[in-house]
């Protein structure tokens, strides 16, 4: 038996690949397969099943694709009703993999389909369990996602998943390997730890929601404390993984089209289609197609672009740093932004060369802002998250979350000038092209964010541990 985690760093997701005796099976894969199909050939296994711990909200999985390729038949839980051909599975029903057998647990709660899969050995002893997003290490599934769909409130879903983390995971033994589907950075829960295994026992000794004398009402106030609205995108992510989307080559071969830079601004605005500049801030701030919207490769671009361009049906023309169009695709078809016309043919320099029209950023370093800045007359915004703003922040700034720019933008005074930053520069540059494509130019977007300010004598609140911040 071998069991390897395939972890994705920018949508903190995890899919397994275990082998057993010459067959495999891989959970929750992600949109692209050729990787998996690859690794199966390699290790000279037949694909036996593809498991789905719920319809995910936060990417679209490969399992129809997959499935296409080798003809493994693709299981779901309990309630699962896909609209393409699938095993809904039996609580307790057993899938024998070579030596192995994996067990569906039904642990409703986040989602009412969620299961969790546990992998018994050779042995007959419990190994692993795979959680899906119903146990986190440090943290449970959020149970507001499926509220609409289930025409429940997000206490009762929370109540479900009290009984089946209590009755179904939490009398495991404490040796059994948890393998979660996310880590630290994904939006389906909020108190995530950056470590992406634990065991049973670890996750009752250190998980707030599996401490053992919490009552029912104690742990549906905890885990529903605090939870950001979901993104857009998440609902039709949803809709696509149960009911079907279009082929990852499909989509990969339209983004490769190069589009020729006399050609991109006709093509852009006969489609309506979104220009997203996908290069690092800076460079995006020294030059750019006017209207282009930053958001950076280098950053957690696709869960920025679902929760900012929220339609995964609108259409998007790309400008990439060269080299970068295949990987931008890839990773804009993981959360189901299939509609991309295009990319422009050698990067902003071929614009550039071209002798069109550029736009700028007033970008500034942190210590020409404390040079400029006067605390009593001047306004600045700060688009990190709430727990970063309270742990510590710039005197009199104003909290504004990059999440949230399409609510506050209508509340800016396009006459008074004001300093924008976050914690590096990643997202206030995302939040500056925003605004400019908006018509807003009366700012100063500060390079380096507020880590650089934090070395300057700018008037700081005073430090609070994040950690306190979430409590």
């Amino acid at each position: 038996m071998k069991i390897e985690q395939i972890y994705t760093g920018c949508l903190a997701q995890g899919a397994y690949y275990i082998t057993s005796n010459g067959e495999a099976a891989i959970i929750d894969p992600l949109r692209e397969i050729q990787p998996y199909l690859d690794r199966l050939e390699r290790d000279n296994v037949k694909l036996k099943y593809i498991f789905e711990t719920h319809f995910h909200a936060d990417f679209v999985s490969g399992h129809i694709d997959l499935s296409k390729e080798t003809e493994a038949p693709i299981v779901y839980g309990p309630n699962a009703a896909c609209e393409f051909e699938c095993i809904s599975a039996k609580d307790g029903q057993e899938f024998k993999l070579g030596n192995v057998t994996i067990k569906a647990l039904h642990t409703p709660g986040h989602t009412m389909e969620s299961t969790t899969y546990l992998l018994i050995d050779q042995d007959g002893k419990d190994y692993a369990i795979f959680s899906g997003d119903t146990l986190f290490i440090g943290d449970v599934g959020r149970p507001d996602l499926a509220q609409k769909a289930e025409g429940m409130t997000q206490d009762q879903l929370a109540g479900i998943l009290f009984h089946s983390l209590r009755d179904k995971i939490m009398t495991l033994n404490d040796d059994v390997i948890v393998y979660p589907a996310h880590g630290a950075g994904s939006a389906c829960g909020k108190n995530m730890s950056k470590e992406t295994v634990s065991t049973i026992g670890n996750q009752k000794a250190t998980n707030y929601a599996l401490r053992a004398d919490m009552t029912e009402a104690e742990f549906i106030e905890e885990v529903t404390d605090g939870l950001l609205p979901p993104p857009a995108y998440f609902s039709m992510n949803v809709a696509m993984n149960k009911q079907g989307y279009e082929s990852f080559e499909t989509v990969l071969h339209n983004g490769m089209k190069a589009i020729d830079a006399k050609e991109f601004e006709a093509v852009a605005e006969e489609t309506g289609a979104l220009i997203l500049d996908t290069r690092k801030s800076g460079d995006f701030a020294k030059g750019f197609i006017p209207q282009s919207i930053n958001i950076g490769i280098n950053g957690d671009f696709a869960p920025w672009v679902g929760t900012l361009v929220g339609d995964v049906k609108q259409p998007i023309i790309l400008v990439t740093e060269l080299g970068l169009e295949e990987e931008t695709v890839t990773r804009l078809s993981r959360v189901g932004f299939d509609s991309i016309i295009g990319h422009l043919e050698g990067g902003f320099e071929a614009w550039e060369k071209a002798g069109f029209e550029i736009d700028t950023v007033n970008r500034i370093s942190a210590e020409q802002f404390a040079n400029q800045f006067n605390i009593k007359e001047d306004k600045v915004i700060d688009v990190r998250k709430e727990t970063e703003y309270e742990a510590e922040h710039i005197e009199d700034a104003y909290s504004k979350p990059l999440a949230y720019i399409n609510d506050w933008v209508k509340d800016i005074n396009p006459n008074e000038h004001f300093y924008l930053h976050c914690a590096g520069g990643y997202r206030s540059m995302i939040a500056a092209s925003i605004l400019q494509a908006r018509g807003f130019r009366n700012f100063s977007e500060i390079d380096g964010g507020f880590g650089a300010i934090s070395k300057t004598n700018i008037p700081k609140s005073d430090f609070v541990c994040q950690s306190k911040v979430l409590k």
